[in-house]
Protein backbone atom coordinates (compact mmCIF):
# COMPACT_ATOMS: atom_id res chain seq x y z
CA UNK A 1 0.00 0.00 0.00
CA UNK A 2 0.96 3.39 -0.81
CA UNK A 3 2.12 5.60 2.15
CA UNK A 4 -0.02 8.68 2.85
CA UNK A 5 1.70 11.59 2.45
CA UNK A 6 1.26 15.01 4.32
CA UNK A 7 0.50 15.77 8.23
CA UNK A 8 -0.14 12.42 10.24
CA UNK A 9 -3.86 12.12 11.31
CA UNK A 10 -4.94 13.97 14.57
CA UNK A 11 -5.59 11.79 17.45
CA UNK A 12 -5.94 13.39 20.63
CA UNK A 13 -7.92 16.96 21.68
CA UNK A 14 -4.50 18.91 22.43
CA UNK A 15 -2.92 17.74 18.63
CA UNK A 16 -6.41 19.12 17.13
CA UNK A 17 -6.56 22.81 19.34
CA UNK A 18 -3.11 23.16 18.51
CA UNK A 19 -3.62 22.38 14.97
CA UNK A 20 -6.96 24.45 14.76
CA UNK A 21 -4.29 27.49 16.79
CA UNK A 22 -2.42 27.35 13.48
CA UNK A 23 -5.46 27.79 11.28
CA UNK A 24 -6.97 30.69 13.15
CA UNK A 25 -3.04 32.43 13.16
CA UNK A 26 -3.02 31.84 9.40
CA UNK A 27 -6.95 32.66 8.50
CA UNK A 28 -8.54 34.40 11.18
CA UNK A 29 -11.05 32.60 13.97
CA UNK A 30 -14.28 33.19 12.13
CA UNK A 31 -12.88 32.56 8.65
CA UNK A 32 -11.63 29.08 9.92
CA UNK A 33 -14.12 26.29 9.86
CA UNK A 34 -14.59 23.48 11.43
CA UNK A 35 -14.54 21.57 8.44
CA UNK A 36 -11.35 23.50 7.76
CA UNK A 37 -9.81 22.20 11.15
CA UNK A 38 -11.22 18.62 10.39
CA UNK A 39 -9.95 18.05 6.55
CA UNK A 40 -6.34 19.29 7.87
CA UNK A 41 -6.30 17.42 10.70
CA UNK A 42 -7.28 14.17 8.61
CA UNK A 43 -10.54 13.24 10.52
CA UNK A 44 -13.79 13.56 9.80
CA UNK A 45 -16.28 16.54 11.16
CA UNK A 46 -18.12 13.97 13.25
CA UNK A 47 -14.97 12.86 14.99
CA UNK A 48 -14.36 16.60 15.50
CA UNK A 49 -17.47 16.88 17.52
CA UNK A 50 -16.57 14.34 19.68
CA UNK A 51 -13.81 15.59 20.73
CA UNK A 52 -15.51 19.81 21.16
CA UNK A 53 -18.99 20.58 21.07
CA UNK A 54 -18.01 23.35 19.06
CA UNK A 55 -15.44 25.78 17.39
CA UNK A 56 -15.78 27.71 20.17
CA UNK A 57 -15.34 25.13 22.79
CA UNK A 58 -11.99 24.36 20.95
CA UNK A 59 -10.42 27.74 21.56
CA UNK A 60 -11.62 26.93 25.92
CA UNK A 61 -10.16 23.90 25.99
CA UNK A 62 -10.46 22.01 29.30
CA UNK A 63 -11.84 25.01 30.68
CA UNK A 64 -14.27 23.67 33.20
CA UNK A 65 -11.50 20.48 34.60
CA UNK A 66 -9.57 23.58 35.26
CA UNK A 67 -11.91 25.26 37.13
CA UNK A 68 -12.13 22.00 39.33
CA UNK A 69 -7.94 23.05 40.11
CA UNK A 70 -9.10 26.43 40.92
CA UNK A 71 -11.65 25.17 43.91
CA UNK A 72 -8.80 22.86 44.85
CA UNK A 73 -6.31 25.65 45.62
CA UNK A 74 -8.39 27.84 47.21
CA UNK A 75 -9.58 24.86 49.59
CA UNK A 76 -5.95 23.85 50.10
CA UNK A 77 -5.37 27.42 51.27
CA UNK A 78 -4.06 28.10 54.82
CA UNK A 79 -7.56 28.99 56.99
CA UNK A 80 -4.79 31.38 58.89
CA UNK A 81 -3.70 33.05 56.22
CA UNK A 82 -5.78 36.35 55.38
CA UNK A 83 -8.37 36.25 53.01
CA UNK A 84 -6.75 38.06 50.66
CA UNK A 85 -3.33 36.26 50.61
CA UNK A 86 -5.19 33.11 50.32
CA UNK A 87 -6.89 34.38 46.84
CA UNK A 88 -3.87 36.00 45.31
CA UNK A 89 -2.09 33.27 45.90
CA UNK A 90 -4.92 31.11 44.39
CA UNK A 91 -5.49 33.06 41.77
CA UNK A 92 -2.03 33.83 40.60
CA UNK A 93 -1.05 29.74 40.98
CA UNK A 94 -4.10 28.61 38.70
CA UNK A 95 -2.43 31.36 35.52
CA UNK A 96 0.87 29.70 35.82
CA UNK A 97 1.70 27.37 32.90
CA UNK A 98 5.05 25.59 31.43
CA UNK A 99 6.89 27.34 29.51
CA UNK A 100 6.60 25.20 26.69
CA UNK A 101 2.95 26.35 27.14
CA UNK A 102 2.92 29.63 27.41
CA UNK A 103 3.20 30.70 23.53
CA UNK A 104 -0.66 28.42 23.19
CA UNK A 105 -1.87 30.38 26.07
CA UNK A 106 -0.93 33.53 25.10
CA UNK A 107 -2.79 32.91 21.41
CA UNK A 108 -5.70 31.28 23.62
CA UNK A 109 -5.91 34.58 25.57
CA UNK A 110 -5.58 36.66 22.33
CA UNK A 111 -8.66 34.65 21.12
CA UNK A 112 -11.08 34.97 24.08
CA UNK A 113 -10.44 38.65 24.78
CA UNK A 114 -10.17 39.78 21.06
CA UNK A 115 -12.65 37.87 19.20
CA UNK A 116 -16.00 39.73 19.25
CA UNK A 117 -17.90 35.70 18.35
CA UNK A 118 -15.98 35.01 21.36
CA UNK A 119 -17.64 37.31 24.22
CA UNK A 120 -20.62 36.02 24.43
CA UNK A 121 -18.66 32.19 25.71
CA UNK A 122 -16.29 34.46 27.65
CA UNK A 123 -19.03 36.45 29.54
CA UNK A 124 -20.67 32.74 30.88
CA UNK A 125 -17.65 30.90 31.59
CA UNK A 126 -16.01 33.77 33.61
CA UNK A 127 -19.43 33.90 35.44
CA UNK A 128 -18.43 30.27 36.64
CA UNK A 129 -14.69 31.54 37.64
CA UNK A 130 -16.50 34.60 39.52
CA UNK A 131 -18.79 32.37 41.21
CA UNK A 132 -16.08 30.03 42.80
CA UNK A 133 -14.31 32.99 44.25
CA UNK A 134 -17.76 34.28 45.37
CA UNK A 135 -18.37 30.91 46.86
CA UNK A 136 -15.39 30.94 48.72
CA UNK A 137 -15.32 34.61 50.11
CA UNK A 138 -18.94 33.81 51.46
CA UNK A 139 -17.42 30.83 53.33
CA UNK A 140 -14.64 32.53 54.67
CA UNK A 141 -16.56 35.82 55.85
CA UNK A 142 -19.76 33.65 57.13
CA UNK A 143 -22.05 35.21 54.76
CA UNK A 144 -24.20 34.13 51.76
CA UNK A 145 -22.85 34.33 48.28
CA UNK A 146 -25.95 36.87 47.50
CA UNK A 147 -24.70 39.30 49.33
CA UNK A 148 -22.53 42.61 48.46
CA UNK A 149 -19.46 41.76 49.36
CA UNK A 150 -18.74 38.34 48.28
CA UNK A 151 -20.00 39.18 45.00
CA UNK A 152 -18.28 42.22 44.50
CA UNK A 153 -14.88 40.25 45.65
CA UNK A 154 -15.81 37.99 42.99
CA UNK A 155 -15.63 40.73 40.40
CA UNK A 156 -13.24 42.72 41.13
CA UNK A 157 -10.96 39.53 41.26
CA UNK A 158 -12.06 38.93 37.94
CA UNK A 159 -11.62 42.51 36.47
CA UNK A 160 -7.92 42.62 38.34
CA UNK A 161 -7.16 39.05 36.61
CA UNK A 162 -8.33 40.41 32.97
CA UNK A 163 -6.49 43.76 33.64
CA UNK A 164 -3.12 41.27 34.10
CA UNK A 165 -3.89 39.24 31.20
CA UNK A 166 -4.25 42.03 28.82
CA UNK A 167 -1.64 43.78 29.76
CA UNK A 168 0.39 41.08 29.14
CA UNK A 169 -0.41 40.40 25.59
CA UNK A 170 0.11 44.14 25.08
CA UNK A 171 3.41 43.55 26.10
CA UNK A 172 4.61 40.74 24.71
CA UNK A 173 6.16 37.46 25.58
CA UNK A 174 8.83 39.00 27.80
CA UNK A 175 6.67 39.76 30.33
CA UNK A 176 5.77 37.42 33.64
CA UNK A 177 1.86 36.52 33.86
CA UNK A 178 2.60 35.71 37.36
CA UNK A 179 4.08 38.85 38.82
CA UNK A 180 1.40 41.06 36.50
CA UNK A 181 -1.39 39.11 38.49
CA UNK A 182 0.50 39.70 41.59
CA UNK A 183 0.65 42.90 41.41
CA UNK A 184 -2.76 43.61 40.18
CA UNK A 185 -3.88 41.62 43.25
CA UNK A 186 -1.96 43.74 45.25
CA UNK A 187 -3.21 46.98 44.00
CA UNK A 188 -6.90 45.74 45.00
CA UNK A 189 -5.89 44.94 47.99
CA UNK A 190 -4.16 48.39 48.62
CA UNK A 191 -7.27 50.37 47.30
CA UNK A 192 -6.83 52.75 43.68
CA UNK A 193 -5.77 55.92 45.74
CA UNK A 194 -2.29 55.89 44.98
CA UNK A 195 -2.75 55.57 41.29
CA UNK A 196 0.31 52.68 40.29
CA UNK A 197 0.75 49.45 41.29
CA UNK A 198 3.18 48.40 44.40
CA UNK A 199 6.73 49.12 44.33
CA UNK A 200 9.02 47.31 42.27
CA UNK A 201 10.66 44.43 43.47
CA UNK A 202 6.94 42.12 43.43
CA UNK A 203 8.42 39.28 41.43
CA UNK A 204 10.95 38.61 43.90
CA UNK A 205 8.76 38.70 46.62
CA UNK A 206 6.38 36.08 44.37
CA UNK A 207 9.57 33.95 43.79
CA UNK A 208 9.99 33.63 47.69
CA UNK A 209 6.68 33.40 48.65
CA UNK A 210 5.90 30.78 45.99
CA UNK A 211 9.67 29.30 45.57
CA UNK A 212 9.50 30.13 41.84
CA UNK A 213 8.10 26.88 41.35
CA UNK A 214 6.42 26.25 37.50
CA UNK A 215 3.01 24.40 37.00
CA UNK A 216 0.29 24.06 34.24
CA UNK A 217 -3.33 24.99 34.70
Amino acid sequence: MKPTMGRPRVTSRAALERLAFELFARRGFDDTTVDDIAAAAGIGRRTFFRYFPSKNDLVWGDFEEHLLRLRELLAKSDPRAPMADALRRAVVEFNRFDVADVPWHRQRMELILRVPTLQADATLRYASWRGIITEFVAERTGLPPSAMFPRLAGYTLLSAAMAAYEHWLFEGPESDLSVLLDGAIRQVEAGLGSGALPADGVGDQLAQEDGGGGGSA
